[in-house]
């Protein structure tokens, strides 16, 4: 279905400014994937993007996973908490020292309870740890309604507005009937 989307173009310039997020560091672990696989990748890209519809890599094929995911410039990060995953960032280290936050998000289960700050300011501090001179990300009308704000708590700043209007899937992708209903 043609949909207007609203999208935020946000960076940090300043590795300093970003708001330091004090919190429990038993909260959960962080892991690099060492060995990305396409099937995980994808999963985390529906248990957490279903709700906000992302759907831009949903046709993707199993050779178009795994060629990205393949990239030595980028990275995926996953938080546990008792060993399941709660969230997940993708970093890609770009050229002219840029690193872009491609995926951010929680699984729904766990929204409401804090951990998107500090996973964002894992995110923020792991794309620093790359070098570079800018962190950047976007978000738009179809994430979850306080991205934008966590976003903008955590020190981004927005350098750019678009709307644009693209085929979006009615429902989101599940791996069952109304499994995302709450």
């Amino acid at each position: 279905m043609n949909q207007s989307i609203h999208v935020w173009h946000l960076e940090i310039t300043d590795a300093q400014r970003p708001e330091i997020v004090e919190c429990d560091t038993d909260v959960y672990a962080l892991r690099l994937v060492d060995t990305p696989l396409p099937e995980f990748s994808r999963f985390l890209y529906v248990a957490v993007g279903a709700s906000c519809l992302w759907y831009m890599r949903l046709p993707w094929s199993y050779d178009q996973w795994r060629t990205a995911l393949n990239n030595v410039n980028i990275q995926t990060w996953v938080a546990y908490r008792k060993g399941t995953p709660i969230g997940y960032f993708e970093l890609e280290k770009q050229p002219k020292g840029t690193t872009e936050i491609c995926y951010f998000g929680l699984l729904p289960e766990f929204i409401g309870q804090g951990f998107g700050k500090k996973l964002l300011a894992d995110a923020i501090a792991k794309a620093w740890s790359l070098g570079g001179n800018r962190v950047w990300l976007h978000t738009c009308s179809l994430d979850h309604p306080s991205a934008l704000q966590n976003y903008l708590s955590r020190g981004f700043t927005i350098f750019n507005q678009e709307d644009l209007t693209d085929d979006v899937p009615d429902k989101p992708i599940q791996p069952w009937p109304n499994a995302n209903r709450r």
